[in-house]
């Protein structure tokens, strides 16, 4: 039956006959009521009244973000959809529904109903649902997650200002540690691969800084020195950050801390003093202050070993096209 706005109220349509309609049914069957109004050709969202859409993608391909020898397909699934909900939680969005989009090699399709049920249990996670997407061939497992949220305020990351401080939530280090060791053969400490294989996306976390008056913020995807660099350039300021806060995962160094990307921890710069034990109260996550930002005019980033003395050199984060 249709709503009052034509749009049909069941909550998935019936699909068509053919092999990736049996893949799509395939999926639903382990998503369930995670997934809305699957089957039509494109989603239809309610924005609610006086806030604005806030719209990412993010991409996963095999062989660039994941190897199958490291990971699960189930693992695979929900690292890949944690992703793309982190920029979204960059922003201090809701998540309204996200769309999946698969690039399948035949090899891979046996591992459909694992990697639905990562997807699935990121969904479930961030409280939000499925929409839809797209399945096709591929030579290399590809999953692209657009995720749909909105905010009444979106933070965007040009808006840190001089004298704004600079805090980061969680600990860093893990999944750069645990790459090495996945990367030379080793199997990593459960802490350290739980960090890698299952990310969570600040979500909530972020929005409680939005609330407290963060004016910029950027998730830790490329790792702390690149992001950085990303905040000052886009808000044409000069950071100063003192690496003796920096919060480093036990097992890890203050390298993994600065340099290691895939954390989707939050950094944002905030006007004025705020209260981490409240933070940390309300999310069982710390909250560190880093730094600060200096001046307007010159983007960049100076660390410290301890502030204003022992310059350290930030290294470079993850860039995709770096040779």
């Amino acid at each position: 039956m249709p709503d009052d706005d034509g749009v049909s109220s069941a909550l998935n349509m019936p699909l068509g006959p053919g092999g990736e309609f049996d893949l799509v049914r395939t999926m639903l069957a382990r998503w369930g009521a995670l997934a809305h109004g699957v089957g039509d050709d494109a989603a239809v969202l309610a924005v609610p009244e006086g806030e604005r859409l806030v719209v990412s993608t993010d991409t996963s391909v095999e062989q660039v973000h994941f190897r199958r020898e490291w990971l699960s397909a189930e693992e695979i699934g929900y690292r890949a959809t944690m992703a793309a909900l982190s920029d979204v939680a960059a922003m201090g969005a809701t998540p309204l529904g996200f769309l999946v989009a698969l690039s399948l090699p035949a090899r891979w399709i046996p591992a459909v109903p694992a990697l639905a049920d990562g997807i699935g249990d990121a969904a479930r996670l961030a409280e939000t649902t499925i929409l839809g997407g797209d399945v096709t061939q591929g030579e290399a497992l590809g999953i692209t997650v657009t995720v749909l949220g909105s905010s009444a305020r979106p933070v965007p990351r040009n808006g840190a200002r001089p004298g704004d401080r600079l805090f980061v939530t969680g600990v860093l280090g893990g999944p750069a540690a645990a790459l090495r060791d996945l990367q030379g053969g080793r199997t990593p400490p459960g802490t350290l691969r739980e960090r890698f294989a299952r990310p969570r996306a600040r979500l909530r976390e972020a929005r409680w800084l939005a609330a407290h008056g963060a004016r910029a913020m950027i998730d830790v995807s490329d790792g702390l020195a690149s992001e950085l660099r990303h905040l000052a350039t886009a808000s044409n300021v000069a950071l100063s950050l003192d690496v003796a806060r920096v919060p480093v995962m036990p097992g890890c160094t203050l390298e993994d801390a600065i340099s290691g990307g895939e954390e989707y921890e939050i950094v944002a710069a905030l006007p004025g003093a705020i209260d981490p034990s409240a933070f940390v109260r309300a999310f069982g996550v710390s909250l560190s202050e880093i730094g600060i930002v200096d001046a307007a005019g010159i983007p960049s980033v100076t660390a410290y070993r301890t502030v204003r003395e022992a310059r350290v050199d930030l290294g470079t984060g993850h860039d995709h096209f770096r040779s």
